[in-house]
Parts: C-alpha cells; sequence; structure tokens
C-alpha cells in the first residue's frame, strides 16, 4: 500500500474510518495520585488495513489520558520516564508555581531514562488545559506525548455525559502510513511554518462518530497540539456557540461573527451546541472541507425533565499591577532560513 494525497482523500469519505470517540478518563490511584507513564508504544494512525506506528505515549494512548478535577483540588501526578531520553510533563497554560510547570532546563531538571518526579499543584482555574512533554518538543510532541487537563467548575455548568473533550493533532504519515519520524527537526521546516502532518485525527482517530442526544445541550473542548498546523473551523455550520478561550470562558455564549475560527497550536476553544440533527466539524483551510468530527443524533429512550439554562462561571484572575512591570529589549537576529538557501 503507497500513501498518496488519492488514498487520504478517499479514506476520509470512507465509512471504514468511522469509529466510536475513544474514552480518554485517567482515574487516581489508592493513594490519591495520578500515574503517568511515558513509554515507547505502537498505535494505527491511518486505515484499518495499515500498519501501526512507533509512538512515544503517556500510558500507552496518543493523546494520553485525560486528567480531570474539579477547580480549587490538589493534583497530584506521579510521573515515570520510560523513554530512552529525558522529558519533562508540562501542565500547559495553568497557573502554578514554576517548580510543578515542567520546562526542561528552565523549571525543572529534566527526568532521566528510569526516573520519576512528583508534579503536585492546586488546580486554580476552571477550564480546557492540557498536558505535553517540554523537552525537545518539536520531537517529543510531535510523536504523541500530549493529553488533556480538564479543570471542572465548582459547580459544574454541564452533565458529564455533555461535556466531550476533543484532541486535535495532525500527523506526517509515508510509506504505508506510519508516523514519518526521519525528518524530525528538519531546518527547513523551523526555517519556514513549521512541521505540518498530511494526516488529520481526533483523539487519535480518524473522523471519529460521538452519539447525542436530540434535544441535549452540550460543551465540545477542542484542543489543537498539532506543532504547527492552524485548524480553520467554522462553528457557524453546525450551529456552534463560544463559551470561552484558552482556558477562560465568557460570561455567557457568544455568537462567532466571522468566519472561519482559527485555532493555532496549544490553543482551545469551548463551543455550546444544541443536539438537533447530524453534524460534522470540519477543517475548511482547503478547497475541499475535512471532516475532523462527526456526530449522530438519536432520540432519547426516556422522557427526562427539561435541563437548567447553562451558567458560565467565569474565573476570577488577578489584575496586573502596572506600577511594577519591566520594559525589555528585545533582539532577534540569524540567518535566513536557518543557513539553508
Amino acid at each position: 500500500m503507497k500513501f498518496s494525497r488519492r488514498r487520504l482523500l478517499a479514506g476520509f469519505s470512507s465509512g471504514l474510518l468511522a469509529s466510536q470517540l475513544p474514552a480518554l478518563a485517567l482515574a487516581k490511584s489508592q493513594d490519591g495520585f495520578f500515574d503517568l507513564i511515558a513509554a515507547p508504544s505502537k498505535q494505527r494512525l491511518y486505515l484499518p488495513d495499515a500498519p501501526t506506528s512507533d509512538l512515544w505515549t503517556y500510558n500507552g494512548t496518543a493523546p494520553g489520558p485525560e486528567i480531570r478535577v474539579k477547580k480549587g483540588e490538589r493534583v497530584q501526578v506521579r510521573f515515570t520516564n520510560k523513554l530512552e531520553e529525558s522529558t519533562s510533563v508540562h501542565w500547559h497554560g495553568i497557573r502554578i508555581d514554576n517548580a510543578m510547570d515542567g520546562v526542561s532546563g528552565l523549571t525543572q531538571e529534566p527526568v532521566e531514562p528510569g526516573g520519576s518526579f512528583i508534579y503536585d499543584f492546586v488546580a486554580p482555574d476552571a477550564g480546557t488545559f492540557w498536558y505535553h512533554a517540554h523537552n525537545k518538543s518539536w520531537n517529543q510532541v510531535a510523536r504523541g506525548l500530549y493529553g488533556p487537563l480538564i479543570i471542572d467548575e465548582t459547580e459544574p455548568s454541564f452533565e458529564r455525559s455533555n461535556d466531550i473533550t476533543l484532541v486535535l493533532d495532525d500527523w506526517r504519515l509515508a510509506g504505508e502510513g506510519v508516523l514519518d519520524v526521519a525528518s524530525l527537526g528538519s531546518m527547513m521546516e523551523w526555517a519556514h511554518g513549521g512541521r505540518l502532518g498530511n494526516w488529520l485525527t481526533v483523539n487519535g482517530q480518524s473522523q471519529p462518530v460521538s452519539d447525542l442526544v436530540r434535544g441535549e445541550t452540550y460543551r465540545l473542548r477542542l484542543i489543537n497540539v498539532a506543532n504547527a498546523r492552524i485548524f480553520e473551523i467554522d462553528p457557524n455550520r453546525f450551529g456552534a456557540t463560544l463559551l470561552g478561550f484558552d482556558g477562560q470562558s465568557f460570561t455567557e455564549p457568544a455568537r462567532l461573527d466571522y468566519a472561519p475560527l482559527m485555532l493555532g497550536p496549544a490553543q482551545r476553544v469551548d463551543l455550546m451546541v444544541m443536539a438537533e440533527s447530524d453534524f460534522t466539524i470540519q477543517e475548511v483551510s482547503g478547497d475541499t472541507p475535512y471532516p475532523i468530527a462527526q456526530f449522530s443524533i438519536s432520540d432519547a429512550e426516556t422522557t427526562e425533565a427539561p435541563r437548567p439554562a447553562i451558567k458560565l462561571q467565569p474565573n476570577v484572575l488577578p489584575a496586573p499591577d502596572r506600577a511594577k512591570a519591566r520594559r525589555i529589549r528585545l533582539e532577534m537576529t540569524g540567518g535566513a532560513m536557518g543557513g539553508h538557501d
């Protein structure tokens, strides 16, 4: 099987790709810790008849398991490194002490192969966040070392079954549809638009299908974990409203008055949809929109009481002290294209 754009497009239109959105939740151990292990693993990224790819993952899957807590809850993660190189875990967007921030060489020493580290912090804000490797991120994140971190409101605005996490990634596949690791670290890519993939996944699968109940209201948490791709999505195509960006919610849902919505690497957006009819989230940057995730609507078997109106609970963030602001001079230099012609 030769990997080609024609086969890629055929895959998107093939029913063989459709699969139920996989669950992501990670349970605490008996002593109250979340156990997180970075290690090599194999995962099929392409079509059902394609070989598996050699990935680096947390707890054996990309994305890694969803860590979900409530605002104000203590988070204790027992991290173990079973890779052949050092690594660390960064908690993206969380306002925590530098010692727990997980940036190798800056806020902590990297965790060596066979080593472990305890991350211990209190989740200060409700919102959609994520965690990922922060040592040689261009390599380790591209191989699959990332996962969602969801911090619920003290009084959740949505039922748990109506709160869905969607982790968006693109992969550079080659040959028979396996991850292309040979091109990682390309200086040409660094000097241009970054590493772009040729295959899109949501929660590690291609074009997954999620079953929703007609008349119910849902929150969709979209997380862009791609190294360089900016996903272009139009929420108005499927009647969605915006609840917030990058871990911070609005005071009330808002309608997007432009299109498309640009979701850059590491960005998150929370959307609200009313399940009325089947719909698809599409990436619309190209001439032909790519389906990212499908949602199938069915009628409930039992009649439930009407759900209360959604009440958002924006975080109260400290105002910056402008009197203590510092002026810093920044100089950016370097040869064009990193020395490449």
